[in-house]
């Protein structure tokens, strides 16, 4: 099964500061949803980029989507 990493991205000088606080919503949204959802985190890209990411089974990512609205998504690779 194919898993899919949502994706919020945040740029300026707060975006890490700003990911890192958007990471802890998606755990709430994980946890008051009851998802079996593992792989939650955020990253830097640069000093200006960060996102906030989800990871969600393909078959399950419709719904999420529409209720999180991630600004994009990719395919995930372990």
């Amino acid at each position: 099964m194919r898993k899919l990493k949502l994706i919020w991205d945040f740029r300026g000088p707060n975006a890490l500061k700003t990911a890192e606080h958007h990471t802890i919503h998606l755990k709430e949204y994980v946890s008051i949803e009851k998802l079996n959802i593992d792989i939650t985190g955020f990253e830097v890209l640069s000093d200006m980029h960060a996102i906030a990411f989800m990871v969600v089974d393909e078959q399950d990512m419709k719904p999420i989507r529409d209720a999180l609205k991630p600004h994009r998504g990719q395919l995930y690779q372990e």
